[in-house]
């Protein structure tokens, strides 16, 4: 029976790039069931794990719910008032005394499931002033960003595949049956992929590893890790010299294409099979066939980003769609566009470059406004001018998720003073000085900023808090803004009201700025009960199907989206060039210098010979890097965090089912429990990423029992992708030998 204290919410999941909506009932204060809303314009009820256990992570008792300072070897709960003091008290001498470079942040990929990363941690950047700006981007998707800001000037207009409409998809370095898709929001990714199959369609997966996906797939390929960028040029190669190249409805905004072709020219498949193990005829044939299919679409992710030449990858993944006709075309790759976003003109714009600033010890160009992780501990341990003495962290968990994670760790207990915006006490914040946890998710309000921008499908939905604010916590927006008015030399009791009235201000002011209007004016009609929620309201007016304050009664507005629970559809992706195109030319520029420069570097590489063995991480439904490993439902089971191996190299290294061993990189020695298994190819292990907890000074007591191993001891510093900077975490040469008992 239904009590008054019984109640269903509808939000949207926060826990991974899907943007699934939730049914959620709730009894006194608490979640007690969650389940997809099976109304949910995008989602239509699909839930993964995750999801399904949102209310147990938003209760989980090991969840920080009032600030730390860490006094001696121990952290201790202070009021909110005492730890801001605390942060005075040791940044402000640091930022006065060493200036903005002594200080660095790092921002880890949470911030993108929160409406307080999309508004609130630019503003922090801009108080700090540091060019010392790092986040978990440089270890998973930088070299997208790089390659589409070469091609169409934005490193934010990345095209993605119209699963709903496409006759032909082929994925590279993806699993979405198990990661729900990254750089592509489309909740229940599978069920679309098994669509294309009732259709008449096929999906084909080429990966180092026969993954879920690759299971459902019409066919899979294995290919050597870091090897794609081989594969793909030979495709290039093959649609040159089969004259299969048709630019389709782009024709007329593509420019590059004779530049490419000679590029192409050393690339044959025969050439290129030796390196990446997928045999010639079969490189033609997936040419022959991406050019005949009705529509067709290249989609690559991590395991294309994360290698040595990450950047080319994602380039000629992109470069395949533009020659197949695919670009911009329904069933193709298309370019979302978001609720809160404003259509552009079409006219060109300033397009892409990198190298504003450099990192003082290794001096590895900035790109996209930060510096690669992979230099971080050197920033830290280095002496001189602009020494970093000083860390802020917004969620994120740097300590297992960057490469030689153990330098860093290191590191990180030498610095001056760190502070962390962060629910836990985990292998990174337990350095801190200060711990400033935000409330848990269901407390809060939700708005995907960076999803919307990538979904398969434009819709937009709003979810407002779920249950009653904690009285003794404190929203991530006003944490977000009192460190910014502190390091904007503010006292550290100052208001964050006094952020929050300056954001919204600015944001009018370029509304009235346009449309002529006085700022009051549109100020009286702004709604939303909270800072996040007003500003939201303003981009969505202003936004592509904006009401424009009234102007427009049909278009959107904040208060159409919440009486809308279950979300807005705003229909199938439409063509979007030339407006979308920012480069200086204004075309699709396929031959951009720098990118040209690097194809020398890959080009040399084919008469490498290749690692005896090799190490690639892996990716669960269950997790999400080293997140919700201190959920009991989520960790249960047989033990996931095991060196998968081959028959064929456990025969040859004399390593046994359930036996140890050691794996040894240049950065680093761990021992793991073995799974001999057919799914990884020959030459290759593989390692998940995101465990190794339990460590001295951490508080999640779910994690610590199932501590795995972190596969980042081995991932080396000073491999990265030369045009982006990204860490390469798959394809690491590695060592392994059957560890001896008691050793």
């Amino acid at each position: 029976m239904t009590t008054d204290t019984t109640r269903t919410a509808y939000r949207t999941c926060p826990l991974c790039e899907a943007a699934c909506g939730l049914e959620l009932t709730t009894r006194d204060d608490r979640i007690v069931a969650a389940r997809g809303d099976r109304e949910h314009v995008f989602s239509h009820g699909f839930v993964c794990p995750k999801g399904a256990m949102f209310g147990e992570l938003a209760a989980d008792p090991d969840r920080l719910r009032r600030p730390l300072i860490r006094r001696g070897d121990r952290h201790e709960e202070v009021s909110w008032d005492e730890a801001f003091r605390e942060i005075e008290r040791g940044l402000r001498p640091i930022l006065d005394r060493y200036g903005p470079q002594a200080v660095a942040l790092y921002l880890g990929n949470p911030n993108v499931h929160t409406m307080a990363g999309g508004l609130y941690v630019t503003p922090l950047l801009k108080a700090i002033g540091t060019r010392n700006i790092f986040s978990a981007s440089t270890v998973d998707q930088m070299p997208k960003h790089v390659s589409c800001g070469y091609l169409y000037g934005s490193p934010l207009a990345i095209p993605v595949p119209d699963l709903d409409r496409t006759d032909l998809l082929l994925i590279l370095g993806a699993n979405p049956w198990e990661s729900n898709g990254s750089l592509a929001t489309a909740a229940d990714f599978p069920g679309r992929l098994k669509a294309i199959q009732a259709r008449g369609g096929r999906f084909v997966v080429v990966d180092p590893r026969r993954t879920r996906t690759a299971e459902h797939a019409d066919e899979h390929l294995f290919i050597r890790p870091g090897t794609d960028a081989y594969l793909l040029f030979g495709i290039v190669h093959t649609l040159f010299a089969k004259d299969l190249v048709r630019l389709g409805p782009v024709a007329g905004h593509v420019s590059g294409v004779e530049e490419l072709r000679e590029l192409a020219g050393p690339f044959s498949p025969e050439r290129v099979s030796a390196a990446c193990g997928v045999p010639a005829d079969r490189i033609r044939g997936l040419a022959r066939e991406l050019a005949a299919a009705p529509t067709a679409a290249v989609y690559g992710r991590i395991g294309t980003c994360t290698v040595e030449f990450g950047t080319l990858t994602s380039w000629l993944v992109d470069v395949v769609n533009v020659l197949t006709g695919n670009l911009d075309r329904a069933g193709g790759v298309m370019f979302p566009l978001a609720a809160h976003v404003r259509a552009r003109k079409p006219g060109g714009g300033q397009g892409f470059r990198t190298g504003r600033w450099h990192s003082r010890v290794r001096g590895l160009p900035e790109v996209k406004g930060e510096l690669p992780v992979a230099t971080l501990a050197d920033e830290i341990e280095t002496p001189g001018d602009e020494q970093v003495r000083a860390f802020v962290t917004v969620a994120g968990n740097p300590v297992l998720s960057t490469p030689n994670s153990e330098r860093l760790d290191r590191a990180l207990a030498g610095l001056d003073f760190m502070v962390s915006v962060d629910p836990y006490l985990n292998e990174t914040t337990r350095h801190a000085h200060v711990v400033l946890p935000p409330g848990d998710p269901a407390r809060k309000g939700h708005y995907d900023f960076s999803f919307l921008t990538l979904a398969v499908r434009n819709f937009a939905a709003y979810s407002p808090p779920v249950l009653a604010a904690d009285p003794g916590s404190l929203d991530e927006c006003d944490i977000l803004a009192r460190l910014t008015l502190i390091a904007a030399g503010r006292d550290a009791g100052t208001d964050p009201a006094v952020l929050h009235e300056q954001l919204l201000d600015r944001a009018l002011q370029r509304v009235a700025d346009a449309a002529d209007a006085p700022v009051q004016t549109l100020r009286a009609l702004v709604g939303g009960d909270h800072p996040a929620e007003r500003l939201l309201d303003v981009l969505l007016r202003t936004g592509a199907y904006g009401d424009r304050f009234g102007a427009r009664p049909d278009g959107l507005s904040l208060d159409r989206l919440l009486a809308n629970p279950h979300g807005v559809d705003l229909g199938p992706l439409q063509p979007r060039i030339p407006e979308v195109l920012q480069t200086a030319s204004g075309t699709v520029e396929l031959c951009a210098a720098p990118i040209v420069a690097d194809v020398e570097r890959l080009r040399a590489a084919l008469d490498r010979r290749p690692d005896e063995l090799v190490l690639i991480g892996r990716r669960h439904l269950r997790s999400n890097n080293s997140w919700m490993h201190n959920v009991p439902a989520l960790v249960k089971g047989r033990d996931r965090c095991t060196l998968q191996i081959s028959p064929v190299d456990a025969s040859r290294l004399a390593l046994t089912d359930g036996g140890a061993a050691e794996v040894t990189s240049r950065a680093g020695t761990l021992s793991a429990r073995v799974e001999v298994t057919d799914r990884v190819m020959p030459g290759v292990v593989s390692l998940p990423h995101g465990w190794g907890h339990g460590v001295p000074g951490t508080r999640m007591a779910v994690a610590a029992a199932h501590p795995g191993v972190n596969s980042n001891v081995l991932t080396d510093e000073f491999a990265v992708d030369r045009l982006s900077g990204n860490s390469v975490l798959n394809g690491i040469p590695v060592e392994v030998k059957a560890e001896v008992s008691g050793s």
